[in-house]
């Protein structure tokens, strides 16, 4: 009977885990972020768990002329029942705290699992609806377009770049779901074992942190030339070689096609200092990743002849950007050099 009973570090997880499920009930789950050169600052759609937030007044208005549906928070019966299954889960989580019993936990991860892919399957089922049902007598029509948003990711709308992905409602769903994913798999090793044990409880709660604190991080996005736009001169990137990125501390990815259009965005401070979370260049050479502008390595020569003459090329190691600068003389110099 004993290798029924949870261990005490497992509930205390489970209260954590139950706490953040609270948390979501005041955070957005999910956010679908619209750019194109006509709005630069970006158009937001935010999906909390009872209403619809940020850009919704602007975004209606777009979607008018192309024929979709308008968006408001009555049309949608989730926002009635969602904040119950959430106090519904939040409540479950407590019991099986309070209980104790494998199998509970056992079901309460099952039941968890299949909220996850229905609700998953609705958002995907209304994204269709709205960009596929279009006013035959829209301002608008593109023949064959629909306009139904990526369930997650990066998805090209006309001239609007639009991407799908969680809020922070949204993570801590997915935090939760990895520790309770974890804790199964634990309590089945020490039922199976029974000697089975932790060095510690901090350990454990040290790698539910990391669970919670990589899912909240906010990261690059590739560059794609001759789809993405320029966030400085609104000019198509067409050479993904000399391209750069903003990322904020909220999430916010401001793009750029060369360093002479970052520099002079960071100049006029349209992003404050202090909401900068990092800035990255793509690598000149190595398939062209991001890197990160304090760790980069820059050459300048007039010889390189980017997009809008910033002429400034970053490499991730100095062995890169010398083969490159046997090629093209120039100067070598670090990123506190050139914005400091």
């Amino acid at each position: 009977m004993k290798q029924q009973q949870l261990r005490k570090t497992s509930r205390g997880i489970l209260v954590l885990c139950g706490v953040a499920l609270i948390a979501v009930l005041f955070v957005p789950l999910w956010r679908i972020e619209l750019s194109a050169p006509q709005y630069p600052e970006g158009l937001r759609l935010l999906i909390r768990t009872n209403s619809l937030g940020g850009d919704v007044a602007i975004v209606n208005g777009l979607n008018h002329y192309i024929g979709m549906k308008t968006l408001h928070t009555e049309d949608f019966f989730e926002f009635t029942v969602l904040p119950y299954i959430i106090v519904f889960f939040t409540v479950l989580l407590f019991g099986v705290a309070i209980l104790g019993k494998k199998r509970w936990l056992n079901i309460a991860f099952l039941l968890f699992v299949c909220f996850g892919i229905i609700a998953m399957v609705d958002f995907w089922r209304w994204e269709y609806n709205y960009g596929h049902h279009l006013n035959p007598d829209a301002a608008i029509i593109v023949p064959g377009m629909a306009y139904q948003p990526p369930l997650i990711g990066y998805k090209q709308l006309l001239n609007f770049g639009a991407y799908s992905v969680p809020g922070a409602g949204g993570w801590l769903f997915v935090g939760v779901g990895a520790a309770l994913l974890f804790l199964v798999i634990m309590e089945w090793q020490v039922g199976k074992k029974y000697a089975y044990r932790l060095k510690s409880g901090s350990t454990l709660a040290a790698i539910l942190l990391l669970v919670f604190m990589s899912s909240c991080t906010a990261g690059p996005r590739p560059i794609i030339a001759g789809k993405d736009h320029c966030d400085f001169c609104k000019m198509t990137i067409s050479d993904n070689r000399f391209g750069a990125e903003i990322v904020t501390k909220k999430g916010r990815v401001y793009k750029f096609d060369d360093a002479h259009c970052i520099l002079s965005f960071l100049q006029k401070q349209t992003v404050e200092q202090t909401e900068i979370k990092t800035v990255y260049f793509t690598d000149f050479s190595n398939d062209h990743t991001l890197i990160d502008a304090g760790i980069a390595v820059f050459l300048k020569s007039d010889e390189l002849r980017s997009p809008m003459e910033g002429n400034l090329a970053a490499f991730g190691n100095k062995d890169s950007l010398d083969k490159v600068a046997a090629e093209y003389k120039g100067k070598v110099v670090t990123w506190n050099e050139l914005y400091h």
